[in-house]
């Protein structure tokens, strides 16, 4: 995590491990925001109401600001610290795991405990994968209709990420640019229209990245 990119899980996945009978069930999330990720863990805890502890852990913010872990009624340090320590050390962030445990009768030790937990997530986090996000700059260009198929084409060619085109009196393109690459999009819109465009900087937003990462 970097401050402009980082990364969150793919998609959401479940995964289950068996230790001596008792069943540890992980659900990973990729979640918005804190309300998100406790919401994502009260509905484990409805779905599944028939198991005696739903363990929690998520990592919330593009530099992973937000940390949160609970044991649900297991010994102290032996289920949240884990999945939380799974989460933080794949370098994860918008993230939520929730392991659901049905008891099978037969006691584990704090040891025993501290390693389903977090294989749990670890076998969770294997199926989810891993995405990229990245903050990027949105410029806006307003160019006539004559021109704008053509610098449109020209830009995406260049691998220039062109998110919106709207048509009035005049078309504008809305594009999206690490902030490292602004003054080379720049260039290519002064040499596409022979200095006529002016990009304005109108905001930023955070997308996924492509599974090669450009």
């Amino acid at each position: 995590m970097s401050g402009e990119r980082y990364r969150t899980v793919a998609r959401a996945a479940v995964a289950e491990v068996e230790v001596k009978r008792s069943r540890f069930r992980c659900r990973l999330e990729r979640v918005a925001d804190e309300a998100a990720a406790r919401a994502v863990v009260e509905e484990e805890r409805r779905v599944h109401w028939d198991a005696r502890h739903h363990c929690s852990a998520f990592v919330v913010g593009p530099s992973g600001e937000v940390q949160r872990s609970s044991d649900d009624g297991e010994p102290a340090g032996t289920a949240g610290a884990p999945m939380l320590e799974v989460l933080v050390g794949a370098g994860l962030t918008d993230v939520v795991a929730v392991v659901t445990r049905w008891f099978g009768g037969v006691l584990l030790g704090a040891g025993g405990l501290v390693r389903a937990y977090g294989d749990a997530v670890r076998a969770a986090a294997a199926e989810a994968g891993v995405l990229v996000r990245e903050r990027r700059q949105e410029l806006a260009v307003t160019l006539s209709h004559a021109d704008a198929g053509r610098v449109e084409s020209a830009l995406r060619g260049r691998g220039v990420s062109v998110l919106d085109v709207a048509y009035a009196d005049r078309a504008t393109l809305l594009l999206a640019a690490p902030a490292a690459d602004l003054p080379s999009v720049q260039a290519m819109l002064a040499e596409l229209t022979a200095g006529a465009a002016s990009p304005e900087l109108v905001g930023e937003r955070w997308v996924d990245l492509p599974a090669d990462g450009s």
